[in-house]
């Protein structure tokens, strides 16, 4: 198997995005990527993976890639015949398409492959679409099974499962599973609250981020309540954007110029994992892909010197922290509000401003992640950056099966 590295990555601004295409958003990623790899075209590129997950919304519900790619093609950007594998995973799709490009270059098949993730989530003129993008990340043949798992954790957690109109079915989840974790370990609300209240000062520091202000812990526990005891400041906004990576195997990163290997970010791990129903009780399915990564890599938890996470809600930060290793299972309300996932601190997490300040436009948001890596790697962060970073990890989960996602990736970077 070849090493596998990433010379080029690239995060669009994140946010509502109303006047530009899925193809305006395509097009921005993918020559941003070429830009950050120092191309002038994609011509050496032999295979895509292309993630997207709402495209069918707007009656496009295949060949998604293929359609985004052509005005590029026409105009001699990426080169024809190339195949094009379309990915959807819900919300880990753009990891999924990573995962998918490495396996391409590790088997010895391609020296160059390109990942894009692209989505567009914010329909003022129709909400609706907005909620039908989101529904297809549950079992929609079998309903009542989810349900009925659902009603009876409410009485394990002690909140009942009482879905609204204003709101996705995932943010009920979450906030279930953060009762639950109240319950049982003493987590508090002003924990979870500082979480989103760190994430919110970094997005700040992000110009790519959909929210570009500080919040207090305060301000996070004031803001209008979603589904008890996330507030809105807890929760990822709706929004659009695109993020993409170029990766190359140790053969080709060679024969590129010394300014593009330099910069070279090797991809030491990338694992993924299947959700099931699942007790409360039981690790969710993130511990199970960590696992994986950190054996592939050859190393374990303590070497991770910054980390992006899937915060859906804020939350989720202190639940990951807990799957990946970074402190013990029940104290990650702890870890977090001691300052340790901060910038300066042990472990900075979300650097980027993870999902709830940066924004979450579904199948892009694993790509961004490992932009955000990619960049602290490189020590190109500017006033996100991470002293000294050498390797980093990536968490992102998609979809929903009971209270685990259906799907999660981790993914392990090192300095080139």
């Amino acid at each position: 198997m070849s090493d596998v590295y990433l010379v080029g990555t690239f995060s669009t601004a994140f946010g509502k995005r109303p006047d530009h295409t899925v193809k305006d958003l395509a097009r921005e990623a993918y020559l941003g990527v070429l830009a950050d790899a120092g191309l002038a075209d994609g011509g050496s590129i032999e295979s895509c993976w292309f993630g997207n997950c709402g495209m069918w919304v707007e009656e496009q519900g295949s060949i998604r890639g293929q359609v985004c790619l052509t005005p590029l093609v026409r105009e001699g950007l990426f080169p024809e015949r190339v195949p094009v594998v379309n990915v959807e995973g819900g919300c880990a799709t753009a990891s999924m398409a990573l995962n998918g490009a490495w396996k391409d270059i590790a088997a010895g098949t391609a020296d160059m492959v390109l990942a894009l993730g692209v989505e567009k989530t914010f329909y003022p003129d129709d909400p609706r679409q907005s909620s039908r993008l989101f529904e297809g990340g549950i079992d929609q043949y079998d309903p009542d099974e989810w349900r009925a798992y659902y009603a009876a954790a409410g009485e394990v957690a002690g909140k009942a499962f009482e879905p609204g109109p204003d709101r996705s079915i995932f943010m009920d989840t979450y906030a279930m599973q953060a009762c639950y974790h109240m319950k049982r370990h003493g987590t508090t609300r002003q924990q979870i609250a500082a979480a989103a209240a760190k994430n919110h000062s970094h997005g700040a520091l992000n110009p790519r981020a959909q929210y570009q202000f500080e919040m207090t812990v305060e301000e996070v526990l004031a803001d209008r309540e979603v589904s008890w005891p996330l507030t809105r400041a807890m929760c990822a906004p709706i929004g659009d954007g695109a993020a993409g990576a170029l990766l190359v195997s140790a053969r080709r990163l060679r024969a590129l110029p010394a300014a593009v290997r330099e910069r070279a970010v090797r991809v030491a791990a990338t694992a993924l994992s299947g959700g099931k129903y699942r007790s409360l009780e039981e690790p969710g399915l993130s511990r199970v892909a960590a696992q994986k990564a950190y054996a592939q890599a050859g190393l374990g938890p303590e070497a991770i010197d910054v980390a992006e996470v899937h915060d859906a809600t804020a939350f989720c930060e202190l639940y990951q922290a807990e799957m990946l290793g970074f402190c013990e299972e029940g104290e990650g309300g702890s870890f977090v509000e001691s300052g340790a996932t901060t910038l300066g601190g042990r472990l900075p997490i979300n650097t980027s401003g993870g999902l709830v300040s940066k924004g979450h436009p579904v199948g892009a948001t694993g790509l961004s992640m490992i932009a955000e890596l990619t960049e602290q790697l490189r020590g190109e962060a500017g006033a996100r950056q991470v002293a000294g970073a050498h390797t980093a990890l990536a968490e992102n989960g998609g979809g929903v099966v009971g209270f685990d996602e259906a799907a999660c990736s981790v993914v392990i970077l090192q300095r080139g």
